[in-house]
């Protein structure tokens, strides 16, 4: 009679280390290593590492429910001058376009390497409040609408969709966030009450 003793190999899971971002990163570069981490720990990390006060307006905009956009929501019309000839539809399309074209030829233009000399929502967060209730409500809708595309222009293709995004509260259809996540992420922010 042969006795056989079988072992169990046990293999321990090693977590990759998390990838490293430039120095002020886009907020789509934030939003896209978030999404790309397997554990909410991880999640976590990333937005404390990365912290700053645009991306806190992101994400309170599209999370927090008493924030009421003043912009109306969907697709953003485009009526730009200078591309009528080669393009028509809406910005929302034409963002949808270029971040294509970004991904079919592998150049995202990332944080410091972007040579187009695009603006960013780090930049621009400064301006958000008039594009929300209790902001700046006297101004003028046109106007607002207006300085909105303005902003989109100007913004690397990637961030203007998070801004699209964020203006429906609907960042969770792109990026794998919660708003748990968020809160657990930065504990110091009230959620309620803004509008």
């Amino acid at each position: 009679m042969t006795t056989t003793t079988t072992t169990k190999k046990t293999t321990k899971k090693v977590s990759k280390p998390i990838e490293k971002l430039p120095n002020n990163p886009f907020v789509f570069e934030v939003l896209d290593l978030v999404s790309r981490q397997r554990t909410k720990g991880n999640k976590i990390k990333v937005l404390q590492e990365h912290r700053d006060p645009s991306l806190d307006a992101i994400l309170i905009w599209n999370f927090d429910d008493t924030v009421i956009s003043l912009l109306p929501p969907g697709e953003v019309p485009y009526d730009g001058y200078d591309e009528q000839t080669s393009y028509s539809g809406t910005l929302s399309t034409k963002i949808s376009h270029e971040v294509r074209k970004m991904h079919e030829s592998g150049n995202f233009s990332l944080g410091a390497s972007d040579t187009q000399g695009r603006t960013t929502i780090r930049r621009e967060f400064k301006n958000f409040y008039n594009f929300l209730k209790g902001g700046n409500d006297e101004m003028n809708n046109i106007r607002r609408e207006a300085m909105f595309i303005n902003i989109l222009e100007g913004l690397h293709p990637l961030e203007a969709e998070v801004l699209i995004l964020t203006k429906d509260h609907d960042l969770e259809s792109k990026y794998k966030i919660t708003k748990e996540v968020v809160a657990q992420a930065y504990p110091e922010i009230t959620w309620g009450g803004r509008s």
